[in-house]
């Protein structure tokens, strides 16, 4: 008998981070694919090896805006990026449509390697991409099969998914997982899921509905085909076993990337008797010498994306820095306020809500750059205006109150919005009412006060209000705004709304007028 031993290497949710900088002041932090390229190439050098991304590469970074704002029409480097990595195959994300469809087209036109999406599919049926490849690596057979979280088409603008239909994530997988056992000649069957864990690991607590958003915990107990789950989307870190299946989920940014050994025992005539499989994660730190070619290939759109966010575009008078963002959602901030006031400016809408996305010191300075705005405001978002009832407002205010608990006499985050991840952009904060919360009194009744111009705001009474494109999708748990009347859509990014908002105001005045309270 003979072992050999071979390794699957994944990335999953880099959000075009190359370099080591999340693009605020460090610009060496543990963090970046091209610091995990130099983990990939010392990796290889020890044995045969996969390379798959889980989806999510090529949105999310300011470089990743300036390259679709500035020189769309030049090759991605991202891609080029991948291709010099030599990728084996990549997993549609969620955000790997934020662009439209002829942007990703672009993409996949230039990948020298395989996308794969087994549960999307063409108006006529068709597959939209391979379902799955089957990989040869040292006389071993290894299946890769991708599906991505079917929620997309909750979140996505329609169009830039039109003609496009995206099965269950799970029933996809399910049934391409026994197709290619019984019609495949393989060894090793690697599910890539754009989709995270509904339970907890440990316990099997369900945590969200089972056909919702993210179906892994499912995939684990229930797909016995599958030896191998490669996941993501939660931006967890996670290296475990269930129910014999290796399972890993490599964060975010490139902070660090996922490996999974496979121990082969054959014989004389190369017949597999075993295999064995080891989850680990690998993580990147400050002393990590990012890869000379992948710098190479991307420092063009990284030095420019620099000189553009450091241009100041306006001035601020007064103070609209958050240093406490928990605080900023306790008690309501100046930065945003100015956020819900640039919404309704450029809607026209009387009422906005809008959310702090994420939980690090941020808002705008007092001389405001782009860089500024592309890190405190991180998603490409667009506006849409949605004409709802007053009961409409007050489940939503409802449901965002349901962010806080009391534990001890203190207000804290409910565990629903931590685990199993970090929801900070799911609470939201509205301007153009007057509201209160009283977070001691049970979920669902909460709201002590809503008015609207002085008066107590009439359920069956209609309003224009102002949000996120991902919130007026009913993402978040806002579910009965998805069938709202919509009477304005904004088809620019919100970052670029803010941005042409300073350039036409170049002086703004911070002001907090404090029309919503939380009491506990």
């Amino acid at each position: 008998m003979t072992v050999k031993t071979i390794q699957i290497l994944a990335t999953s949710d880099i959000h075009g981070y190359i370099m080591p900088t999340t693009f605020r002041n460090d610009w060496n932090e543990a963090l970046g694919l091209a610091k995990l390229a130099t983990i990939i190439e010392e990796k290889r050098l020890e044995m045969p090896t996969l390379l798959i991304d889980n989806g999510d590469f090529i949105q999310g970074s300011p470089m990743t805006f300036y390259h679709q704002k500035f020189q769309a029409q030049e090759p991605n480097p991202l891609i080029q990026v991948a291709n010099e990595l030599q990728y084996d195959a990549m997993v549609f994300g969620n955000h790997e449509f934020n662009y439209g469809l002829q942007v990703l087209q672009s993409v996949m036109n230039q990948s020298q390697f395989p996308w794969l999406g087994a549960n999307i599919s063409t108006e006529d049926g068709k597959p939209f991409t391979k379902p799955y490849i089957v990989k040869e690596v040292d006389g071993v057979r290894l299946a890769i099969l991708g599906v991505t979280t079917h929620f997309v088409t909750k979140w996505e603008e329609p169009l830039h998914i039109q003609g496009l239909h995206f099965k269950d994530a799970f029933s996809s997988a399910s049934y391409w997982a026994k197709w290619i056992r019984a019609n495949e000649q393989i060894d090793v069957l690697i599910l890539c899921y754009h989709g995270g864990f509904e339970r907890n690991l440990e316990t099997g607590e369900l945590l969200e509905t089972e056909d919702g958003e993210n179906q892994g915990y499912r995939m684990c107990t229930e797909i016995e085909e599958v030896d191998i789950i490669i996941s993501g989307h939660q931006h967890r870190e996670i290296s475990t076993t269930i129910m014999g299946k290796s399972v890993i989920q490599p964060g975010t940014k490139g902070v660090c990337i996922a490996k999974i050994e496979l121990e082969i025992e054959m014989d004389d005539q190369n017949t597999i008797h075993s295999i064995s499989h080891t989850p680990a994660l690998i993580y990147s730190s400050e002393n990590t010498i990012p890869q000379s070619s992948v710098c190479q290939i991307i420092s063009p759109t990284f030095e420019k994306t620099e000189s553009w966010l450091d241009e100041t575009i306006g001035m601020i008078h007064g103070d609209l820095q958050i240093d406490n963002p928990f605080l900023a959602r306790v008690q309501e901030h100046p930065y945003i306020e100015f956020i819900n006031h640039v919404q309704m400016a450029v809607s026209g809408a009387s009422i906005s809500c809008t959310a702090l996305f994420h939980d690090e010191r941020g808002g705008l300075k007092q001389a405001v750059t782009m860089r500024d705005i592309v890190t405190n405001y991180i998603y490409a978002n667009t506006l849409k205006v949605l004409r709802l009832s007053g009961k409409d407002i007050l489940l939503a205010l409802e449901q965002s109150a349901s962010y806080f608990t009391v534990e001890v006499g203190q207000l804290k985050v409910a565990e629903s919005f931590l685990f199993p991840k970090a929801q900070p952009y799911n609470y939201d904060m509205w301007e153009g009412i007057e509201y209160s919360f009283d977070i001691s009194k049970p979920i669902g009744e909460r709201v002590t006060k809503l008015i609207y111009n002085g008066e107590a705001a009439k359920m069956d009474e209609e309003f224009d209000v102002v949000m996120s494109s991902y919130r007026a999708t009913g993402a978040g748990n806002f579910d009965f705004l998805r069938n709202r009347p919509v009477v304005k859509e904004i088809q620019i990014d919100m970052t670029e709304l803010i941005a042409d908002y300073l350039l036409k105001h170049p002086s703004i005045q911070a002001t907090c007028n404090h029309n919503w309270h939380v009491q506990f």
